[in-house]
């Protein structure tokens, strides 16, 4: 099945939920035809690019779908590259040209406890899974902001601890969140694991799920949603390389 065209979407708020992270909501006549539920799942944002006709495209996961509207959260911080330019300058009534949504990626529900973690870019989809799980699922969420006004109160059932970490500056050989995770008590019974963040911190991880914990590849998913320095492109040529 051929891939819809991207839709023109327009800017209907925007709005700081903490010191770096800003959530612009998406909408207008285009969302009528938009697939329903797809809370967590990824659209692309389409930018001209500079150096070709052929657009820049930055990936985001959906925070939240309503009727008519998106939520789409952006880490606004020093460096920021196209998307997160463009949503701290943007204001109501703008447009912007989205392709997706693609796949969702949710945790596996049939096991007996459950450990999320990654960074803020992952927030938004952490959060949607979190929403997902049932009233007596435990476990861990361990989530790595840049600041500690970037804490954000999250709806979780109560058997789940949701951990912060705070690292101000990532880097390419400190990974406060992945120490976190392999620090964290492991409970009793079959874990589902969902991680994302930094590639280098994802390296790291994956090494230790693989070589100390032994996981079912159904119990677990895992991704690198960025890496310092690349850009989204030579990121993605970097994750084939490594497949």
């Amino acid at each position: 099945m051929p891939r819809p065209p991207p839709r023109i979407l327009h800017v209907k708020n925007t709005e700081y939920v903490s010191p770096n992270m800003l959530r612009v909501t998406l909408g207008g006549p285009a969302m009528l035809d938009f697939p329903r539920d797809q809370a967590s799942a990824y659209i692309k944002l389409l930018f001209p690019s500079p150096m070709s006709t052929k657009p820049l495209m930055r990936t985001y996961s959906i925070r939240a779908q309503r009727r008519h509207e998106l939520d789409i959260d952006f880490v606004i911080h020093s460096g920021t590259g196209p998307a997160a330019s463009w949503a701290a300058q943007t204001k109501i009534g703008d447009s912007i040209s989205v392709a997706g949504p693609g796949p969702k990626k949710m945790i596996h529900q049939d096991t007996d406890w459950f450990l999320l973690a990654g960074d803020m870019t992952a927030l938004p989809a952490i959060s949607v899974n979190l929403c997902t799980l049932s009233a007596d699922a435990k476990g861990h969420a361990i989530i790595e902001v840049l600041t500690e006004a970037d804490i954000q109160d999250l709806a979780a059932p109560e058997g789940i601890s949701v951990h912060w970490v705070i690292n101000p500056e990532p880097s390419h050989s400190h990974f406060p969140l992945a120490e976190r995770v392999m620090q964290t008590q492991w409970l009793k019974g079959q874990p589902a694991i969902w991680v994302a963040s930094e590639f280098n911190s994802i390296k790291v991880l994956r090494k230790y799920f693989k070589e100390e914990r032994d996981l079912d590849r159904q119990s677990l998913y895992i991704s690198s949603y960025w890496k310092l320095g690349l850009s989204e492109e030579e990121h993605k040529q970097l994750k084939q390389q490594e497949h």
